[in-house]
C-alpha cells in the first residue's frame, strides 16, 4: 500500500522531514511526499546558489583596486578563486534545474544508467545524482582503466 501524505510536487509546504523521509517503506520510493522533499531541497540549493552569486556580483563591484603591487595581486588571486567557485556552482546550478525537469517527468531517483532505485540516503546527500551508487562506482573504474 502506497503512502500519500498531503504533500504533493505541488505542494511544498507540506514537506516531510528527512526522518520521515527516511522511515518510509521502500515500496513508496519517489511518492508523491519524497518527491515535494528533493524539489523542496533542490529549490532550496538553488537558491543558496543564486544568493552566493548575487554577493559575489556586490563584493566585485564594491572592491577599491590596492595600491601596492603586492596587495593588488592577492586581491586579483581571491577574485579569480571567487570567479572559479562560482563557475562550479553555475554548473551545479544547470544540474539541479535538469534534476527539478526529471521529478516533473517522473524520472527523479531512478539510475539513468541501470533503472534502479539511486536511494534516499544518496539523493540527500548529493540531490543531483543520476546513477545508483554502484553505478557510480563502476563508471569511476572504466574512467580510471581508460585513463580518464
Amino acid at each position: 500500500m502506497t503512502s500519500k501524505l498531503a504533500a504533493t510536487p505541488e505542494s511544498p509546504a507540506a514537506v516531510i522531514s528527512e526522518k520521515d523521509l527516511l522511515a518510509m517503506p521502500e515500496e513508496d520510493y519517489m511518492n508523491p511526499a519524497q518527491l515535494a522533499f528533493f524539489r523542496a531541497l533542490l529549490l532550496r540549493l538553488k537558491s543558496e546558489l543564486q544568493a552566493n552569486a548575487d554577493a559575489t556580483g556586490v563584493n566585485l563591484k564594491a572592491t577599491v583596486p590596492e595600491a601596492d603591487p603586492n596587495d593588488r595581486a592577492s586581491q586579483e588571486e581571491e577574485h579569480a578563486l571567487e570567479l572559479r567557485v562560482r563557475d562550479r556552482e553555475r554548473k551545479l546550478h544547470q544540474k539541479i534545474d535538469e534534476a527539478i525537469r526529471r521529478i516533473d517527468r517522473g524520472e527523479y531517483g531512478w539510475c539513468e544508467e541501470t533503472g534502479e532505485p539511486i536511494g534516499l540516503s544518496r539523493l540527500i546527500a548529493r540531490p543531483t545524482a543520476t546513477l545508483s551508487l554502484e553505478a557510480q562506482e563502476r563508471r569511476e573504474q572504466r574512467q580510471k582503466m581508460q585513463g580518464g
